[in-house]
């Protein structure tokens, strides 16, 4: 398996600390008693939290009282998360690819970017900047970003062709999100598509379980260490170092544990 993108130099290491208990709590997942045909709640959980974690003031308690049981809110309290909660059902029934990717960006990010930029890669430059105006992190060049996110989607083609143990899979999904987020394809949505990205080829590897992992809100209810561990790979994106991404990539694992 010759990758073009993803890194696996960290492969044994990631083995040697991910719990041994993977496949017993992942099979043990199950659906909550409240979702139905017309409702997932645990695709709430997701939408809410991965929201939440770009700054979107709304409370799980009130989403479900909206999407589960139709009371009315104002629109702009709910309506970044109804998107993206629509974006993770068309997840759920389209393949994982470079067309689908698109696709559901076009989705999450109706209320978030232009029309004309929904689904399509960004041609400026790309910064992450702290709260206090300070450039936390350079993303790819809009001139390596074609080449380097078509290197991505021909890595994940790769990898749901591939045999792979449930270690590996948490590896590898996790190495998608961080390697997206990474690239910072969209001029917006990037955070919102990586974590959905993740909880998509675990899906496609493993079976629909996959969706009831709250990854979402764990990396909400740690997001200090969620930002630091992406921010221990290095500022720009030419010299990103990958050896560093261990304590990023042991957050999953530790979601489905949790």
């Amino acid at each position: 398996m010759r990758l073009q993108i993803i890194p696996v130099s960290l492969l044994d290491e990631y083995f040697r600390q991910v719990p041994n208990t993977l496949q017993t709590h992942f099979g043990a997942l199950k659906d909550a008693e409240i979702s139905n045909n017309s409702f997932s709640f645990y695709t709430s959980v997701a939408s809410v939290y991965s929201s939440k974690i770009e700054g979107e003031e709304i409370e799980l308690d009130s989403y479900i009282k909206h999407k589960r049981f139709g009371i009315e809110f104002l629109p702009d309290y709910t309506k970044k998360i109804d998107v993206l909660y629509n974006a993770y059902s068309y997840a759920k029934t389209n393949p994982l690819n470079k067309e689908s990717i698109a696709g559901a960006h076009k989705i999450l990010s109706k209320h978030i970017v232009a029309i004309n930029q929904q689904g399509k890669l960004r041609n400026k430059n790309m910064y992450v900047s702290s709260p206090n105006g300070q450039i936390e992190y350079v993303a790819a060049t809009p001139y390596q970003l074609a080449s380097e996110i078509e290197k991505l989607y021909e890595d994940i083609a790769i990898l749901l062709k591939e045999k792979l143990s449930i270690s590996e899979v948490f590896f590898f999904a996790a190495m998608i999100h961080l390697v997206f987020v990474k690239i910072h394809p969209w001029n917006d949505g990037n955070g919102r598509t990586g974590r959905l990205l993740e909880k998509w080829f675990l899906a496609e590897k493993l079976d629909d379980k996959a969706w009831y992992i709250q990854s979402e809100k764990y990396y909400y209810n740690n997001h200090q260490t969620y930002y630091a561990n992406l921010r221990k790979l290095g500022i720009e994106y030419s010299e990103l170092d990958y050896t560093k991404a261990l304590p990023f990539l042991l957050m999953l694992p530790s979601s489905l544990l949790d």
